[in-house]
């Protein structure tokens, strides 16, 4: 199954979800006007999503003038990945991130903070913003707000439902085949299920973008070394605006938000670990070697806490803006 035949999958598993849910609160009457509110919510934030998002980070836009080698880092990526150029943003954060939004490739927005233009090399950042650009090609930031919604939706009507009891006493009028307890049930699950079918489509569009940026930049193993970084700096600093803001943390290349345990079943992204292998694989495709490379956790370093680049020593700074 491709990664975008899987999607489409996982959505319409959503839409049902979604449909299951209006129906047993007011039948076929629930079910329209739930799916017209959503298709309201969906709109709006097809054309506004990608400002709201900027401005909850306070995100800057730059230029060449302003930040010339990030940039042209970004129009170089671009231009190989055949995409026109995107607006370039920094958001003011230490915690090292990255992320792309915007409907279309044509109005999209690559952000990076200036806690990831410290810590990275060169080619660890091409890396990283190639995998922002593949969001972008995908088409992927439309995707997720898709799924974002109509799971937000499927929380809304059940959560209304299971404090009002909807349409419930009519369970026998309209042949609802479930009965109340089953109904109570349905409402319980539903927002779980949507929430997992939800991350599910965001970790499928993870490891694609891991792949196309691999390609994008040609040098896997400078991503998968920027994710070992990125991962290690956001368990130790935290991202005040994503944890203000959860519903965003599926645009960023690594979860910002802090928190482990059982908190790992509903995070936005797979494990750093599976990605810096698969990394290693693409690299293993491509022809290129890794010697004794580390894993995610293997970088960290102990006393300095910062986390070096394959091959060479950590980068003090950066002149990316």
């Amino acid at each position: 199954m491709t990664g975008h035949f899987r999607t489409l999958v996982l959505i319409s598993a959503l839409m049902g979800l979604f449909m299951a849910v209006g129906y047993l609160i007011g039948g076929e009457g629930g079910m329209l006007i739930a799916f017209l509110i959503a298709a309201g919510t969906n709109l709006f934030a097809y054309w506004n999503g990608d400002k709201l998002v900027l401005s909850m980070y306070g995100a800057r836009e730059v230029d060449a003038a302003t930040a010339p080698e990030l940039v042209g880092i970004v129009r170089e990526l671009a231009a190989r990945a055949g995409l026109p150029m995107p607006r370039v943003y920094i958001v003011e954060s230490d915690q090292p991130n990255a992320f792309a939004t915007g409907r279309s490739p044509e109005h999209a927005a690559v952000a990076a903070t200036t806690g990831i233009l410290r810590i990275l090399t060169r080619d660890e950042l091409a890396g990283v913003l190639g995998h922002e650009l593949t969001h972008v090609k995908n088409r992927d930031s439309m995707t997720m707000t898709i799924a974002a919604t109509i799971a937000g939706a499927i929380g809304m009507l059940a959560h209304f439902a299971f404090f009002f009891g909807g349409g419930m006493r009519n369970d026998e009028e309209r042949g609802n085949p479930l009965g109340a307890v089953g109904a109570i049930a349905m409402m319980i699950l539903a927002p779980l299920a949507a929430t997992l079918v939800q991350l599910a489509i965001s970790r499928g569009r993870e490891f694609e973008a891991d792949r196309g940026g691999a390609a994008i930049s040609g040098n896997p193993l400078g991503l998968a070394s920027a994710l070992a970084k990125l991962e290690a700096g956001a368990e130790t600093l935290p991202n005040v605006q994503a944890e203000q803001h959860p519903a965003t943390a599926h645009l960023f290349i690594v979860n910002p938000l802090s928190g482990g345990g059982m908190q790992s079943l509903f995070s936005t992204h797979p494990s750093t670990e599976a990605r810096i292998a698969r990394l290693r694989e693409i690299a293993a495709e491509m022809g290129q070697g890794w010697i004794g490379a580390p894993s995610a956790r293997e970088y960290a370093s102990p006393s300095s806490g910062t986390v070096p680049s394959a091959g060479r020593p950590p980068r003090r700074g950066g002149p990316w803006g």
